[in-house]
């Protein structure tokens, strides 16, 4: 079993008067997770499955008093799968206000609908997660350090997907069956989108563009759009938690970009499937923009699990002048270059430390990377 760093973080939130929300992309293991804590705290506890119609039913546009004598004397009550009930937000208000001594755990697979619906109801009665993909730190734990290191390359390759990390010698099979529809199935059934082909075909120009600036306009007019349906759809594959997006540091220089930005993906096995590209790393172009995008979705997870908050950037002015991945936090900027290749030095632009002074600059590769990426 691998143990997920957010056990530890849920278990320390338990029966302090605020529901639990965790919040991911499907087959992250957010069942799974829930539960074991189900199983630990059985039978003292409530398991509602929100694929199941008639709990669907029973969640939608509820009154108090049914709740409370369907749900009993529950000491935890998880929904799994929240996203699938009409309203849900009105009915977790009535949980937390009519049973505040009874603990509710929710799981969400987008944030399309549930942000929206709960967000507002549940303000400042609630404690919100993310569960991403496996993080180094927890195939650490699950595989041990040595092993860990000796399949970073095959991880980069097929990703840190929870099924794909269990089954080696099938991943290739599984990672096609999570990039097809099923992966973004709460997007296909979105109001907003209308047009499942170009979504599809946006993904593949975003996979081919990792590590590089993305202009939507340019992207617009590759695939036939506006730059406001590829704007649009692109937020809706961030709250479907498929990518995520990097803005440009600005501040100090005129010459620094100010417009464009970075997109990644949470997964890079998702991205190698959505390419039909899973080849060694000697045999590719794209070595280093995987690198890259692999080690920073691992830094994000790895922050996000420790509650270490930072705005994220990278740097780069129309000269061409560039770092990878720059934080900042508690008033300073910590700026990493990431690099493939171990022997090649790391050297920051003046044109940066100048405009940044008492910035802290480090070069990340395969031989220091554990600790950026949350092992130490």
């Amino acid at each position: 079993m691998i143990l997920r760093s957010l056990s530890h973080t849920i278990q320390e939130k338990l029966f302090q008067g605020k529901a639990l929300i965790i919040l991911g992309a499907r087959q992250t293991g957010k069942t799974t997770l829930i539960r074991q804590f189900y199983q630990k705290y059985q039978p003292q506890a409530i398991f509602l499955n929100c694929d199941e119609p008639l709990v669907r039913e029973q969640l939608t546009n509820v009154g108090s008093t049914p709740l409370k004598q369907w749900l009993g004397d529950s000491q935890i009550i998880f929904i799994d799968e929240a996203q699938r009930v009409k309203n849900i937000g009105l009915t977790l208000k009535l949980i937390a206000d009519q049973m505040p001594e009874q603990q509710l755990i929710v799981t969400g697979s987008s944030s399309l609908d549930i942000a929206s619906e709960i967000n507002e109801p549940l303000t400042g009665r609630k404690f919100e997660y993310f569960l991403y993909p496996i993080a180094y730190s927890e195939l650490v734990a699950y595989r041990g350090r040595l092993e860990a290191r000796s399949e970073l390359e095959r991880r980069i390759r097929y990703g840190m997907y929870p099924e794909v990390v269990l089954h080696a010698g099938q991943e290739e099979e599984r990672l096609r069956q999570l990039a097809s529809s099923y992966l973004y199935k709460d997007l296909l059934a979105y109001k907003d989108i209308r047009k499942p082909a170009l979504l599809e075909k946006l993904l593949q120009a975003l996979a081919l563009q990792i590590g590089n600036e993305v202009s939507y306009p340019e992207l617009g007019s590759l695939l036939g759009v506006d730059k406001l349906t590829v704007e649009n759809y692109v937020q809706l594959l961030e709250q479907a938690f498929i990518i995520f997006r990097l803005h440009p540091l600005s501040r100090n220089l005129r010459n620094e970009l100010n417009k464009k930005r970075k997109i990644y993906f949470w997964d890079t096995g998702i991205r190698n499937a959505l390419i039909s590209d899973f080849r060694s790393l000697n045999l590719r172009n794209d070595t280093g923009a995987l690198w890259e995008n692999f080690l920073i979705s691992e830094r994000l997870k790895a922050n996000h699990y420790r509650q270490h908050y930072a705005n994220y950037y990278f740097w780069r002015t129309h000269q061409q002048q560039e770092i990878d991945f720059v934080e900042e936090y508690e008033g300073g900027f910590y700026a990493y270059e990431i690099k493939w290749k171990a022997d090649k030095p790391v050297r920051f632009p003046k044109t940066f430390t100048q405009a940044y002074p008492g910035s802290k600059t480090k070069g990340i590769t395969p031989k220091n990377f554990e600790e950026f990426v949350g092992y130490t």
